[in-house]
């Protein structure tokens, strides 16, 4: 087995709860309801309809070139903005932007984990699909920003997860080869799967345990994101 060089985390689900993003994504509904004089519609309703269009078009996306996530958002938005006639705000990326960077909500060992590991002298990073802008927001809003050693984005590398290139140019700028990092994420079909593509070790953040059937796609499975120093010095031997 390699000497461990490096971790890298995937973002969203992983460093940040789902339920952080949720609590985000209906304050974003709520605002625009608001601009647009539409507050008689049911927010939670609206952020339903939202998600639902929303992660159909992600799928989607699933291992291709990268388009811009503001416009994929803004597309899911306006198409649930014309079956009940309200307006997109023209700075509907601002107003996502401000609402993600008050209700983000890391995990509570995150700080921790990441501080540890570079105590243990590895290379800390993130591989994350995601715009520039919206993931050095997010993470200076967290106070984590200057924690990371690189940040690796689709906007970067120019495709979304499994595809392979997220994962290279990360492995380029640690100086690593695969075989020495570890990726950790909460979705084994991009994270696992596209780690294991280009001969990373992959590590499943499944806390309650419900993506079970998927686990045979991992190296690790993981309840919290403290059990990475462990198995990192489990790898390191």
């Amino acid at each position: 087995m390699k000497d461990m060089k490096a971790v890298f985390f995937d973002f969203v689900g992983t460093l940040i709860t789902k339920r952080g993003e949720n609590r985000t994504h209906l304050n974003i509904i709520r605002e625009v309801l608001r601009r647009s004089g539409r507050e008689d519609l049911d927010p939670v309703a609206i952020w339903e309809e939202y998600e639902k269009e929303s992660s159909a078009l992600f799928k989607g996306l699933a291992g291709k070139p990268y388009v811009k996530i503001r416009d994929v958002d803004t597309e899911a938005l306006r198409r649930v903005a014309e079956r009940h006639g309200f307006t997109v705000p023209e700075d509907f990326w601002e107003i996502s932007l401000k609402m993600h960077a008050r209700y983000g909500e890391l995990f509570p060992d995150a700080v921790e984990t990441i501080k540890a590991l570079k105590g243990l002298g590895l290379h800390v990073g993130i591989v994350t699909d995601s715009d520039n802008d919206y993931i050095e927001h997010h993470l200076g809003a967290l106070g984590i920003y200057e924690l990371f050693d690189s940040i690796t984005t689709s906007e970067e590398a120019g495709f979304y997860k499994p595809h392979p290139r997220p994962f290279q140019l990360a492995l380029e700028k640690a100086g690593v080869k695969p075989e020495e990092a570890l990726y950790i994420g909460d979705n084994p079909a991009k994270d696992c799967v596209g780690a294991k593509n280009v001969g990373m070790l992959s590590a499943l953040l499944d806390p309650s345990g419900e993506r079970r059937e998927l686990w045979e796609n991992c190296d690790f499975v993981i309840s919290s994101l403290k059990d990475v120093i462990e198995i990192v010095k489990g790898l390191k031997g």
